[in-house]
């Protein structure tokens, strides 16, 4: 596959899913790719440039995938394996299809690559969010708040008024979330930077 992973073994305290490629099923779905039949080959690209790809092709029940890699020491080595595919019924009509990891048969949406594709938990991967200090967390929670309000980004532009396309009660409920959420990261700030805060806020 052109080195995905070259030389990139997941580790038991490292890694988060950001630092891998991944393939997700629903976007492969949504492209065509997981029809009977269709077959192609999957990048991963970096300021426009192709860095990765493997090949793949839909079978009635499973992924194959084709690439080759090659590790510190050792020269190319080929892959060629299947990725199990499964539908399951969605509530209100149609169904969902899911990868079957290839390492432990679990049922996910998102597989993640190494020398095989697998799924975060075969790789010990964790999540961005777990290796964030509690305020950067807190940090990120307001942030998104600010987005939903439409207001200016940045905590320093303070309170802003309620969007016209939204009801009251959505704004105050929105508004009482961010207020109890700031609160709680000054507090985190105080700890992690000191009163010397204070003069910011």
């Amino acid at each position: 596959m052109g080195g995905y992973g070259s030389g990139r073994r997941p580790t038991r305290n490292n890694g988060t899913v950001s630092d891998m490629r991944r393939l997700d099923v629903r976007k492969m779905k949504r492209k065509g790719c997981l029809e009977p039949g269709a077959s192609g080959r999957w990048g991963w690209s970096r300021d426009g440039e192709t860095v990765a790809s493997v090949c793949y092709q839909a079978l009635p029940d499973a992924l194959r995938l084709v690439y080759s890699i090659s590790e510190r020491g050792k020269g190319p080595e080929s892959m060629d394996y299947r990725v199990g595919l499964e539908w399951t019924p969605c509530n209100y009509g149609g169904s969902r299809v899911w990868f079957r990891c290839p390492s432990c048969n679990r049922r996910v949406a998102v597989i993640y690559g190494g020398k095989v594709f697998a799924c975060r938990h075969c790789h010990r991967l964790a999540y961005d969010c777990q290796h964030e200090r509690p305020d950067d967390r807190e940090s990120r929670q307001v942030d998104k708040l600010r987005d939903r309000l439409k207001w200016e980004p940045g905590l320093l532009n303070g309170k802003q008024w309620k969007p016209k396309w939204m009801r009251w009660r959505t704004y105050h409920r929105l508004e009482t979330e961010y207020d109890e959420r700031m609160r709680r990261l000054l507090v985190l700030m105080r700890r992690r930077f000191g009163r010397d805060l204070d003069a910011f806020f």
